[in-house]
């Protein structure tokens, strides 16, 4: 792939199971809508060298056992550029898409949109833009492959705006193509790696983990439950839609079953007890957790508006075959790019009805001057917004601390639990001292009036139950619950 290879060698790359769509009839003698001299010669030549008569390929193809809509760009058909039939093309896969209620997979290579075709060629970009929207509205999922190069309006409509974005090591990805960029710019911020690093896409794939890697996603994107399930509602579910149909397509999934507790601890005796317990370093945190519970896990990262947080750990996982979503927090006080991300996950699991898994552990939102100017009341805003209205199931365990509305923003109502090492609790019992204006050494008193041990969450309502390490579960009294 970072070879740029042709069309049909990228899709033979993830698939041998490909079978071309018919394509709009071609008119190779016009010098497109401008009548711009030569054109047609270079549409000839291009096909002359290629063997194709557009800068797009597509058709219905099995990636990992997994039907979906494949289109494949050939950069040697000048830059594959965008064009007026280009745009005839993907329009046409989109709709295929619809049709066949499909995800969408494109393996993307272009230079942007085609200058012999002016602003026809730039309109296409409405075109691909509106035929997006409609297959979204629909449910299928868009994973875009980022190949080299990657750029101009082709990133900003395929490929930036697909729910899953992978890109292959080393490939160029950005609006502005090398022609086109500031002098002095930094050449890293144009690369797979450096959008990687700004949050703008979800992984870098290398070309021999490419094929396996698309047919997880296809097998988490296009999941359905067994019929035997697939009219269960959601026991508890966040929100207020929470068990009603999740989607027009399919009903509410049952819920992601609760994580087993990774230590064996007792209940604690005091509030300080408990506060110590979570705080402690020896503790499981959410790597060892996510590990313990999916075979496989897809990680989808950033925020898609240049901010990452290495604290907030997102993606789907396959449990038994079955997808889950997860949103965990490991410990650190969470950023706004987390809860942005955490929302998309979470809107993106609702719209394909794939159930949700949130893990809480974080002493509290990050509270710095950067958070404050990066929209954290705004980002913690959307993640509650994104909870409340998911209409599929939303399962919590609260694993370590849970810290103020840093950790109820990802936390579901009615459906969360609670490890034996965690707590949660409206403020850190040192703050909420200090707010009370009591002197440091009625902090243990403090955290013992908060009620913030796993007994007490389960006694207030907050929680359903303690979790152990294994079934079944206790509540504050050591029986199950």
């Amino acid at each position: 792939m970072a070879d740029r290879l042709s069309a049909r060698a990228a899709i033979a790359a993830v698939t041998a199971d490909f079978t071309e769509s018919t394509a709009p009839r071609e008119d190779t003698a016009a010098d497109g809508p401008l009548g711009w001299t030569g054109y047609a010669d270079s549409r000839a030549r291009a096909t002359a060298r290629t063997g194709e008569h557009e800068s797009v390929v597509h058709g219905l193809a099995t990636v990992g056992g997994h039907r979906c809509v494949l289109v494949s760009f050939e950069f040697g058909f000048l830059g594959g550029s965008l064009g007026q039939r280009t745009g005839d093309r993907l329009e046409a896969a989109y709709e295929e898409a619809v049709a066949q209620r499909l995800p969408l997979v494109s393996l993307i290579a272009t230079g942007g949109s085609r200058m012999q075709e002016g602003m026809i060629a730039l309109t296409q970009l409405h075109r691909v833009a509106a035929a997006s929207a409609r297959l979204r509205a629909a449910g299928p999922a868009q994973l875009a492959v980022l190949r080299d190069p990657t750029t101009g309006g082709g990133w900003a409509t395929l490929g930036a705006g697909a729910d899953v974005i992978l890109a292959l090591p080393g490939a160029q990805v950005g609006f502005a193509g090398s022609r086109v960029r500031p002098p002095g710019a930094d050449p890293a911020a144009y690369t797979a790696e450096g959008q990687l690093a700004a949050g703008q896409l979800d992984a870098i794939v290398p070309p021999e983990e490419l094929a396996a890697t698309v047919g997880h996603w296809l097998g988490a994107l296009t999941y359905r439950e067994a019929e035997a399930g697939a009219g269960a509602t959601a026991e508890a579910g966040a929100g207020a839609g929470a068990g009603a149909t999740a989607g027009a397509a399919h009903p509410a999934p049952a819920p992601a079953p609760v994580p087993d507790a990774l230590s064996a601890t007792g209940l604690p005796r005091t509030g300080w007890d408990a506060v110590l317990r979570a705080r402690s370093a020896s503790r499981p945190r959410a790597e060892a957790y996510l590990d313990a519970y999916f075979e496989i896990r897809l990680p989808l990262h950033g925020d898609r508006c240049g901010g990452t947080d290495p604290g907030l750990l997102c993606g789907f996982g396959l449990r038994e075959g079955r997808p889950i979503a997860y949103v965990a927090q490991c410990g650190t006080p969470t950023r706004p790019a987390g809860y942005r991300t955490a929302a998309r996950v979470i809107r993106l699991a609702d719209r394909l009805g794939v159930p949700v898994l949130t893990l809480i552990d974080t002493p509290g939102a990050a509270n710095d001057a950067e958070a404050e100017r990066a929209g954290a009341g705004a980002a913690i805003a959307d993640a509650f917004a994104a909870i409340a209205a998911a209409r599929v199931p939303v399962t919590t365990l609260v694993i370590g601390e849970g810290g103020s509305g840093g950790a109820l923003a990802v936390a579901a109502p009615g459906h969360t639990h609670v490890t034996a090492d965690s707590y949660f609790s409206v403020i850190a019992p040192e703050l909420a001292a200090a707010i009370l204006k009591r002197s440091p050494d009625q902090t243990h008193a403090t955290a013992d009036q908060l009620r913030l041990r796993p007994q007490d969450l389960v006694d207030l309502g907050v929680a359903r139950s303690v979790v152990g390490p294994g079934s079944p579960r206790t509540g504050s009294n050591g029986s199950s619950a």
